[in-house]
């Protein structure tokens, strides 16, 4: 599990991202990219991480879940994530 301050720091940036969005799109429009300098580097979305929403980790993450394969397969496994069910042929 990841530490509190990492996690906290990933929400801390997609927040920032969301804040300057709008900003960002206007002034790349513009091609006013010494405007673009001069906003938070936090605030490009480059600088996301995927991780983990339960326990933050970064390896082995799963978009359309939103977790890692990790807990995905925990949960899985439990029958706590609807319509996955384990395959056997």
């Amino acid at each position: 599990m990841a530490k509190e301050s990492i996690k906290a720091r990933e929400r801390k940036r997609e927040a920032m991202v969301a804040k300057y969005a709008t900003k960002r799109a206007a002034l790349k429009e513009a091609g006013d990219y010494a405007g673009l300098d001069k906003l938070p580097r936090n605030a490009s979305p480059v600088r996301l991480h995927n991780r983990c929403k339960l326990t933050g980790r970064p390896r082995g993450y799963m978009r359309k879940f939103g977790i890692s394969r990790v807990t995905f397969r925990e949960m899985a496994s439990a029958g706590k994530i609807p319509g996955v069910t384990k395959s056997s042929w």
